[in-house]
C-alpha cells in the first residue's frame, strides 16, 4: 500500500524520534579492538569484511592528500547499534550504511558509524566512506611510504588504516580491489592482477587491480611512480610481474631474473605457489625493512643494487619474502602473538636456501642462534607470547626472537620429529589452512596429528618458557645466561643472513 504524502511525514517524524531515542540510550563512541594482547584497540568486533573496494585519486605529486572512496562489504556476526572500522591520518567526508547516510564520530584511531537503524546479526554490510589519504606524516609511521618519484606502501603491523577505513587485523582477511586515477605519465600498479584496460580520460588513467585470494589489510600494496614493469613466467607459467624504477630496469635485470627458480626451489620444499602472481617491487627510498606485501614483495633498492653485500646474502633475503607468501600470507597468524608462525618461518627457508647457495651452514647458524636465545627471550618475551611493543614503537614486536629465535624452534622440531615427518607437517600446514588464519595451539594440534607423536610438552617449552630447552640432538649447546654472557646485540649483528627487522616488516 502506497502512504498519502501526510502518513508519509508522520512515518519519518516517528522514525527519527525512535532513532533519537535509541541514539540518547547508546554510550558515548568508545574504540573497540579483537582482544589482540599487543594491540588491544587493533581491528574491530561485531562483523566480518567479505571485500574492500578502495578508489584513489592520485593528484601527480605526494605531497598532498588523495581524495578516496572505500567500500566495505561485510556481514554481520551480532546484532549491532554501531559499527567501528579502523581509520586515521584521513578526513572523513562523508559515510553510508547500506546507501543511506550514517552519523560518525571518531574515537583515538576509530571510525565509529552510527546507522539509522540496529543491524541484525547475519545481516549484509556494505559501508560506503568518502574520506582523504594522506601520505604526508613522520617517516616510519608507516602506510603510505614516499619514494623518490611517488608512493608505495608498509601497512605492516597496523598502519593500513593510515591509508583506508578498513577493519585492520590479520584474523580478518578479505578480497581487495583497488582503483587508481593518476596523472597519464604515471604508473600504477597494486597486488593481485589487473582487470580489464586501463580507463583513459581528460589526460588521467584508471587502473584496477583486484586480488584472486583473501589478504590481510597489512598486505595491501599499491605503487605509484615513474615505474617499468617486467614481465616474465614463473614454474608451471606463473605470470611473474616486476616493478621497479624506470631508470634502473636494466641494472636490476640479472638479480630479478631469478625469482622464478627461487619460486620454483620454494615449490620443491613446501608445495605449489599458492597465489595468482609474484613479483618483487622495488623502492627508491629508505624504509629500513624489506616487506612480503601479497603477491608483491617490497624491496628497498640500495639492498638490491648494494656491491657490498654476498650475492647469496641477498638473494636469500628475496626467498624470506618470497616464503612468507605461503607463510603469512596464504596462512596469516590469527593474533599478533602468533608472529612466530610467519617470521620463524621465512627466517628458516631464508637460512636453508643461504646454505645452498654459498652462506653459511644451517646448524652454523643455529648453534649461534642458540647461544643468544635466552638473552632474546629475556629482553622480548618467548616467540609465542613475545613483550608488547612500547609506546610509540609499533614495529617493536618484530625482534630477534621472532626471526632466528623462531627459527630455532622449527630446527629443535626437525631435530626431534626427523626431517621426513617435519616436511609432511609444513605440507600439511600450507594444505590445511590455505587462504586463511590459524595459530600457535593449531600448529602444535597439526604437528602432534601429523607425526603421531604428543608434542604438547615440546610446543610448551619451545613457545612459551621463558628458558630455551636443550636442543634435542646437540647435549652440547649452550644459552648464554642473560647479562654473563657476551653482548647480544653485537654478537646478534654478525648472524649470518640477519634477523632484525630489515629483514620483513
Amino acid at each position: 500500500m502506497l502512504a498519502t504524502p501526510r502518513r508519509r511525514v508522520r512515518a519519518l517524524l516517528l522514525t527519527a524520534a525512535s532513532a533519537a531515542l535509541v541514539a540518547a540510550t547508546l554510550p558515548g563512541p568508545r574504540a573497540l579492538g579483537v582482544g589482540d594482547r599487543l594491540y588491544p584497540l587493533l581491528g574491530n568486533p561485531g562483523y566480518d569484511v567479505l571485500s574492500y573496494d578502495i578508489a584513489l585519486a592520485y593528484p601527480g605529486a605526494n605531497d598532498r592528500p588523495m581524495e578516496a572512496v572505500t567500500t566495505v562489504d561485510a556481514r554481520t556476526t551480532r546484532r549491532l547499534d554501531r559499527v567501528n572500522l579502523d581509520f586515521t591520518h584521513g578526513t572523513v567526508r562523508s559515510v553510508e550504511v547500506n546507501g543511506a547516510p550514517a552519523s560518525f564520530a571518531t574515537a583515538e584511531e576509530d571510525l565509529v558509524i552510527e546507522p539509522d537503524r540496529a543491524l541484525a546479526r547475519g545481516s549484509r554490510l556494505r559501508i560506503t566512506v568518502a574520506h582523504t589519504s594522506d601520505p604526508r606524516g613522520p617517516a616510519g609511521a608507516g602506510g603510505w611510504v614516499r619514494t623518490r618519484d611517488g608512493l608505495v606502501m608498509a601497512n605492516q603491523a597496523d598502519a593500513a588504516h593510515r591509508v583506508f577505513p578498513c577493519n585492520d587485523h590479520p584474523s580478518d582477511k578479505a578480497y581487495l580491489t583497488f582503483r587508481v586515477t593518476a596523472p597519464g605519465s604515471v604508473t600504477v600498479v597494486a597486488g593481485g592482477r589487473r582487470t580489464g584496460l586501463v580507463r583513459e580520460e581528460d589526460g588521467a588513467r584508471t587502473w584496477t587491480y583486484r586480488s584472486a585470494h583473501p589478504m590481510a589489510t597489512e598486505l595491501a600494496q599499491v605503487a605509484i611512480g615513474d615505474l617499468a614493469v617486467v614481465e616474465r613466467k614463473g614454474p608451471h607459467g606463473l605470470p611473474v610481474r616486476d616493478v621497479v624504477p624506470a631508470a634502473d630496469r636494466e641494472a636490476l635485470e640479472p638479480r630479478l631474473a631469478g625469482t622464478p627458480d627461487q619460486i620454483a626451489w620454494m615449490e620443491r620444499r613446501v608445495g605449489g605457489y599458492p597465489f595468482e602472481t609474484y613479483g618483487v617491487l622495488v623502492a627508491d627510498t629508505r624504509t629500513g625493512f624489506e616487506l612480503e606485501t601479497q603477491t608483491l614483495s617490497l624491496f628497498e633498492r640500495s639492498l638490491l643494487t648494494s656491491e657490498a653485500l654476498p650475492s647469496w646474502y641477498v638473494d636469500s633475503i628475496m626467498v624470506h619474502e618470497l616464503a612468507h607468501q605461503w607463510f603469512g600470507n596464504s596462512v596469516t597468524p590469527r593474533m599478533w602473538s602468533d608472529l612466530w608462525l610467519s617470521e620463524g618461518h621465512a627466517t628458516w627457508y631464508e637460512a636453508l636456501y643461504a646454505e645452498e647457495h654459498g652462506g653459511p651452514p644451517l646448524t652454523e647458524r643455529m648453534r649461534r642462534a642458540y647461544r643468544l636465545s635466552d638473552g632474546w627471550r629475556a629482553a622480548g618475551g618467548p616467540p609465542a607470547r613475545p613483550d608488547p611493543p612500547a609506546p610509540g614503537r609499533q614495529l617493536g614486536i618484530f625482534r630477534p626472537v621472532v626471526y632466528d629465535g623462531s627459527a630455532l624452534v622449527l630446527y629443535a622440531l626437525r631435530q626431534t620429529v626427523g626431517a621426513a615427518a617435519f616436511e609432511r607437517l609444513e605440507r600439511a600446514w600450507l594444505s590445511v589452512h590455505r587462504d586463511a588464519t590459524a595459530d600457535s595451539a593449531d600448529f602444535a594440534r597439526l604437528a602432534s596429528r601429523v607425526t603421531g607423536r604428543d608434542l604438547d610438552a615440546f610446543f610448551d617449552g619451545w613457545l612459551h618458557a621463558p628458558r630455551t630447552p636443550p636442543m634435542p640432538g646437540h647435549p652440547d649447546w649452550r644459552s648464554d645466561v642473560p647479562g654473563q654472557g657476551p653482548s647480544a646485540a653485537a654478537d646478534r649483528a654478525a648472524l649470518p643472513g640477519g634477523a632484525a627487522p630489515g629483514n620483513s616488516g
